[in-house]
């Protein structure tokens, strides 16, 4: 057997820095750009961390699913404690098992159709806030909305008064995430000053609201039914249950997590319909053919295949998860390399989703892509917008329903088309916005 080479192909960059400053302006891009030129894999240096790019299904496969032990979670969630505690997002080990099995309830299909009726609901809400031939900014439009959404079924709370500013304040921490990599970041975050005294400010908010809203449900006694109701069970249980913080940190990170992600999907979603139009009129004939103008339920998800494979597609684009990263425990050998203790594993659906060798023209927008047949001749990995392995989203199934329900629940009142002059272009951050947010003009259907 040969011997492992140090590490693969890849750019080289600067003394110190590496590409750390080519990387900085578009990760995303950048990564694309690696990749094709460079291969499956690659290697490079983001200051002085040593980072091995992965773009094949079944090394990805083999990272998340076989090995999850071998790495941890990377630098940038580990140094996101500071924000949002131990939630799932940040966790590791036993004490991440634990909480999954704790929360994974919420999660089930039974709970999961009494979710449905209160997505539609407040998304028949938004409805009435639009005026035919207004722009609206569809990025702060959707975030809004899933907002409430997480809040209301999780956590049974109408945010609608406070609805900004918890939106503010969750947009500034997500701001400062990549702040927390800077090499001085622990002094700034101790002087309280810079990127680190905006996050503080929106932490403050934050831990003000949730620490409410558990105050009330504790006075209150009551067993809603929802995911709050179910950590304060366990808080009350004695040692084997949770704490205060406990809870606040799990309602913080399915706060964050809950709506950020499928806002991003559903905005890059109403942008893609807007440019291509055979895709939004196949969709209404779907709409027309399964609802006839009424508003869906949890039992039409099966009617409306189209309008997923729409969102799919959507997601295969623009996936708002666009990077994940794993930090290895150890020294860990991949093909004819070694990843050595502590360097970074990084994988991106955004570039795999544009792999040429499972996605002829990539950057066409087709739903088909997603046929039960189409989907079958390609491999796991080939699509991964929500992770995968122990790991993988806990909303997954719950982001899904989402997106069909509020596409359905909305586009039957609602089309949207490009503002005249918006630049559309992608911010990568934790997630996948818009950079310059999503301004549409809103016309309302005649029926």
């Amino acid at each position: 057997m040969p011997s492992p080479l140090a590490r693969p192909r890849g750019p080289v960059g600067l003394p110190f820095l590496g590409v750390l400053r080519e990387f900085r302006k578009n990760p995303a891009d950048y990564l694309l750009q690696v990749s094709r030129q460079f291969g499956d894999t690659s290697h490079f240096k983001l200051g002085l961390q040593s980072v091995y790019f992965v773009n094949r299904p079944e090394l990805i496969d083999e990272l998340l699913v076989s090995s999850p032990g071998a790495f941890r979670k990377s630098r940038m969630l580990q140094r996101a404690k500071t924000l949002l505690g131990d939630g799932l997002l940040t966790s590791e080990g036993p004490y991440h098992v634990q909480q999954r099995k704790l929360i994974q309830p919420a999660f089930y299909r039974e709970r999961l159709a009494g979710y449905a009726a209160t997505m539609t609901q407040l998304a028949g809400r938004a409805n009435t806030r639009w005026k035919d031939g207004a722009t609206v900014d569809m990025a702060e439009e959707m975030m809004r909305l899933t907002l409430a959404i997480v809040c209301q079924t999780l956590f049974s709370r109408d945010i609608e008064g406070d609805a900004a500013e918890i939106g503010q304040a969750l947009t500034d921490v997500i701001s400062t995430f990549e702040a927390q990599l800077l090499p001085f970041s622990e002094l700034l975050r101790m002087l309280n000053i810079g990127p680190m005294a905006k996050a503080a400010k929106a932490q403050a908010i934050l831990d003000t609201k949730i620490y409410e809203i558990i105050r009330e449900r504790r006075a209150q006694g009551a067993d809603n039914g929802d995911l709050l109701s179910t950590l304060l069970a366990l808080a009350d249980n004695g040692e084997a249950g949770m704490t205060d913080k406990q809870v606040r940190d799990e309602a913080l990170t399915l706060m964050l997590a809950g709506h950020e992600t499928t806002a991003t999907a559903l905005t890059w979603t109403w942008y893609l319909l807007s440019q291509n139009p055979n895709a939004e009129h196949r969709m209404r004939d779907e709409w027309k053919q399964a609802l006839n103008g009424r508003t869906p339920t949890f039992h039409d998800l099966p009617a409306l295949e189209y309008t997923e494979r729409v969102f799919a597609e959507s997601m295969r684009l623009y996936p708002p998860a666009w990077a994940i990263g794993r930090q290895a425990r150890r020294e860990f050998r991949l093909l004819n390399f070694v990843i050595p203790k502590g360097g970074i594993a990084l994988m991106s659906p955004y570039v795999m989703h544009r792999h040429k060798s499972f996605w002829p023209d990539p950057e066409l927008f087709n739903p088909d892509r997603f046929t039960p047949e189409a989907k079958a001749a390609r491999p796991k990995f080939a699509y991964f917008p929500f992770g995968g392995g122990p790991r993988v989203c806990i909303g997954e199934r719950f982001a899904w329903m989402e997106g069909v329900l509020l596409l359905a629940t909305i586009g039957q009142q609602w089309r949207f088309q490009l503002a005249p002059g918006h630049v559309v272009a992608i911010h990568p951050q934790i997630t996948l916005r818009p950079r310059n947010g999503m301004k549409m003009t809103a016309h309302r259907v005649l029926a």
